[in-house]
C-alpha cells in the first residue's frame, strides 16, 4: 500500500470543510503516549485484553448511537485504532454533486471485520447538527472509552487517548481500497508499524 496513509496522516482538519458531509473517512487514533494498553499482537494477530475489547465494542456501538453512521473495517492495535467510517446521507436528501466524486460501492464487496446490522433506519433529518459530524463522533468514542476503560482499571482520570486524531477524506474507490487492504494488514506488519514502541 502507500505508505502515505500511514506516514503522512494529518490531525489538523481542512479547512472549511464540513465534517458531517457524506462520505468515507480514515480515522487513526493513539494511545495517550502511545501506551500498548489494548493488547498485543502474536503471530500476526492481535490479542486484546479487556480494554482493546471495550474499544472494540464501542466502536461497534458507534452504529447503533449513531443512525448516519456506517462502520466499514476497523482494527484495534495495541496503541492506536484504525477505521474506516462513512457518513451517510439522510433519507430524502440531495444527491451530491458528481462532480465531487463521492463513492458508493456495494455492501457486498466489502470484506468486513464487523458486520453493520444492514437493517437498522438511518436517521431522516438533516445532518446540520455538530452532533452529526466526524470530529462529534470521535469524540463521542473516545468519552466513552475512557470512562469505560478507566472504571476497568481503577484509574480516574487518567488519560487513555491522545487529545486529536488523524483524518483522511476518502474520495477514490480505489484508496478507499487501498486504505482497507492497509487496515488488515496492519497486525501483520506491526513489527515495521511507526506505532510500535520499538521503533520509536
Amino acid at each position: 500500500m502507500n505508505k502515505n496513509f500511514a506516514t503522512n496522516r494529518r490531525s489538523i482538519r481542512l479547512p472549511g470543510f464540513d465534517y458531517s458531509e457524506y462520505g468515507y473517512y480514515f480515522v487513526t487514533i493513539c494511545t495517550y503516549n502511545r501506551e500498548p494498553l489494548f493488547g498485543e499482537i502474536i503471530n500476526g494477530k492481535i490479542k486484546l485484553n479487556d480494554a482493546g475489547r471495550i474499544v472494540f465494542d464501542e466502536w461497534n456501538n458507534t452504529a447503533n448511537i449513531r443512525k448516519n453512521v456506517e462502520l466499514d473495517i476497523f482494527t484495534v492495535m495495541p496503541n492506536h485504532f484504525h477505521a474506516i467510517i462513512k457518513i451517510n446521507r439522510p433519507v430524502g436528501a440531495n444527491t451530491p454533486n458528481e462532480d465531487r466524486a463521492y463513492i458508493n460501492t456495494p455492501n457486498e464487496d466489502r470484506a468486513y471485520i464487523n458486520t453493520p446490522n444492514e437493517d437498522r433506519a438511518y436517521i431522516n433529518t438533516p445532518l446540520q447538527s455538530p452532533k452529526n459530524n466526524l470530529g462529534a463522533i470521535i469524540r463521542g468514542f473516545k468519552s466513552a472509552t475512557t470512562t469505560k476503560i478507566n472504571l476497568l482499571l481503577n484509574s480516574p482520570g487518567v488519560p487513555v487517548w491522545q487529545r486529536n486524531y488523524y483524518e483522511h477524506i476518502v474520495r477514490e474507490e480505489d484508496e478507499l481500497n487501498n486504505i482497507r487492504q492497509y487496515i488488515l494488514e496492519n497486525p501483520h506488519s506491526w513489527v515495521r508499524d511507526e506505532n510500535n514502541p520499538k521503533n520509536f
